[in-house]
C-alpha cells in the first residue's frame, strides 16, 4: 500500500503514534513486512503480507491515517522473485 498524506505533515505527525502502533499490531500478526515514511516524507508504504487486494484495503481502512483522513492509500500488488524477500513466508 502507497499512502499519500492529504495534510501539511504536521498534522500527520499528530496521529503518527496512533498508526505505528496499528502496524506494530498488524506485525505481530505477521501481516506487515515492512513500512516506512517516503523520502521526502509526502507519504509512505507499507508491504502486507496478504493474500488480496481485499485484505490489504480491509486493513489500511482501519489505519489511524485513514480513520483520521490524513492520509489516503492506494494498492499496488507485488511478488518478490529475487533478493531478500524472494523467500519471505506467504500468508
Amino acid at each position: 500500500m502507497i499512502s499519500k498524506y492529504l495534510v501539511p505533515i504536521e498534522q500527520v505527525d499528530e496521529v503518527r503514534d496512533a498508526h505505528l502502533a496499528y502496524l506494530e499490531g498488524l506485525e505481530a500478526q505477521n501481516l506487515v513486512v515492512t513500512a516506512g515514511r517516503q523520502d521526502p516524507p509526502n507519504g509512505g508504504v507499507v508491504l502486507l503480507n496478504v493474500d488480496d487486494e481485499a485484505r490489504a484495503r480491509e486493513l489500511i481502512g482501519q489505519d489511524p491515517y485513514v480513520l483520521r483522513g490524513v492520509a489516503e492509500y492506494s494498492a499496488t500488488g507485488w511478488l518478490p522473485t529475487r533478493g531478500a524477500l524472494k523467500d519471505f513466508p506467504k500468508p
